[in-house]
């Protein structure tokens, strides 16, 4: 009676899992392999700062902890990311380095830069604490103009910041709905920057493919709850440029203008500090000029033991180039998730507990 009992409990279990093969038959499509890409933004310049085009992947040379890493994909200013095998049958065609062009740094020349930045996701911070009471509607129109002037890049948002973050517009091909968050901001309370952009760059982390963070500060940070340190290492290892824009007010406190040269230069990006409105309105030309001219590598690393925080080296290779310039993110420390789609984080979330 026993026996009859057990296997009268046996083969209805049988039936449901199944045997082994089964098993794994069905389990097979859930399976998830999550490979780390490293993405880069690469700045490549001569000695009076003319960007320099027409590079392939073969001249560059990316090392991580000393560890020669290999370029899985390649793209240079509005073209899109293409694998290195495209490259391959091209190679013998491939210009040598003295037919490079330089192109002007100075955002004069007459290409189409609105078309270069195809692509990009751009996230705008803009600062509306009582430190932008002077010059605030010129900043407003210096900021409008720069996302005109950004046609077809895939998506912008746009946040503005004093105390609390507000996410304005959030990603968006409606240029439109943008020019009318930057229009509805008022200026107002104490400064939280950093709070700001670490929440901003939390954002940006969530998005897929080339990812800039452009920040409108008019001063110092007397409110957050984050040092700027902290911020810089999560935008390296989330690989989001930062460029930043001040006014000479900022000047008057060099530790912050030492941090914004720092944490821009940590990024691969560039800090800004203007003298008057018309000063602001080149700089925000400038930043648009660099995103249309840089090259974008991405590789998957080799076997490193290393939790930590890993260093990037990115360098020319060939005689002729090594003259050049190259600028970069310094490094990352590997994310054990990616925030998800739907995650959004608050500023109490910031608090230290």
């Amino acid at each position: 009676m026993i026996r009859r009992l057990f296997l009268l409990i046996l083969i209805p279990v049988w039936f449901i899992l199944g045997n082994e093969t089964d098993i794994k038959a069905q389990e097979g499509p859930n399976f998830h392999v999550v490979v780390n890409m490293v993405q880069l933004n690469v700045a490549v310049t001569d000695k009076k700062g003319n960007y320099i085009t027409g590079l392939r992947p073969q001249d560059f040379a990316i090392v991580e902890d000393g560890i020669v890493e290999k370029a899985a994909t390649f793209a240079e200013g509005d073209g899109p990311a293409r694998s290195l095998s495209d490259f391959a049958e091209q190679d013998s065609s491939a210009a040598p380095a003295g037919d490079l062009a330089i192109r002007s740094s100075d955002g004069t020349t007459a290409q189409n830069f609105a078309s270069l930045i195809s692509g990009a996701n751009v996230f705008v911070l803009f600062d509306t604490s009582d430190y932008m009471y002077r010059g605030f509607v010129f900043a407003q129109d210096a900021i409008s103009e720069f996302i005109r002037s950004l046609g077809t890049a895939d998506k912008i948002a746009f946040y503005s910041y004093s105390r609390d973050i507000s996410r304005a517009a959030s990603l968006t091909s409606d240029r439109s709905q943008v020019l009318r968050a930057v229009r509805s901001t008022v200026a107002g309370d104490q400064a939280a920057l950093y709070n700001a952009l670490l929440l901003t760059l939390k954002d940006a982390a969530q998005n897929t493919g080339r990812k800039v963070v452009v920040v409108f500060s008019n001063g110092p940070d007397n409110s957050s709850v984050v040092p700027p340190e902290d911020v810089a290492e999560f935008a390296q290892s989330a690989g989001v440029s930062i460029y930043m824009i001040s006014t000479q007010t900022a000047k008057l406190e060099p530790v912050s203008t030492a941090v914004f040269d720092r944490m821009t230069a940590a990024t691969g990006g560039k800090a800004y500090f203007a003298k008057d409105w018309k000063d602001e309105h080149r700089a925000f030309a400038s930043i648009r000029d660099d995103l249309a001219h840089l090259y974008s590598l991405s590789y998957y690393p080799k076997p490193n033991a290393n939790a930590g925080w890993r260093a990037i080296t990115v360098k020319l290779q060939g005689d002729q180039l090594k003259k050049y310039k190259v600028r970069t993110r310094n490094g990352y420390r590997p994310q054990p998730a990616r925030f998800s789609g739907g995650e959004k984080t608050t500023l109490s979330e910031l608090t230290p507990k």
